[in-house]
């Protein structure tokens, strides 16, 4: 019983691998997918205007461990993520406790 399912389990991943080769065109006279093709103004495809701007606004936020106790002058207060960061000219700093880390906005 034991052989029945390995064999079992070997046919099918030596058809699976038999399959992928033939969809990347490994196996001659067997292309089924030739080239990728992406359509401008599809959500899905990396050119869409869509795409681009979910990929621009998409952050993430790193706290350093740099603390400051007062913020600088002229700081702006600005959401990156659903976040509040305080913007002081090149850096950002997020409230913690009873002072400022300073955050890297990737």
């Amino acid at each position: 019983m034991n052989i029945r399912a390995n064999l079992r389990t070997t046919a099918i991943a030596v058809s699976l691998m038999a399959a992928g080769m033939v969809i990347d065109g490994w196996v001659p006279g067997g292309v089924i997918i030739k080239d990728a093709e992406a359509r401008i103004g599809r959500p899905v495809t990396p050119g869409s205007v869509a795409g681009v701007a979910r990929r621009t606004t998409r952050r993430t936020i790193r706290r350093t461990s740099v603390y400051v106790v007062t913020l600088p002058a002229s700081c702006t207060t600005v959401v990156v993520e659903g976040t509040t960061l305080h913007h002081c000219g090149s850096t950002y700093y997020q409230a913690h406790s009873n002072q400022y880390v300073v955050v890297n906005v990737d």
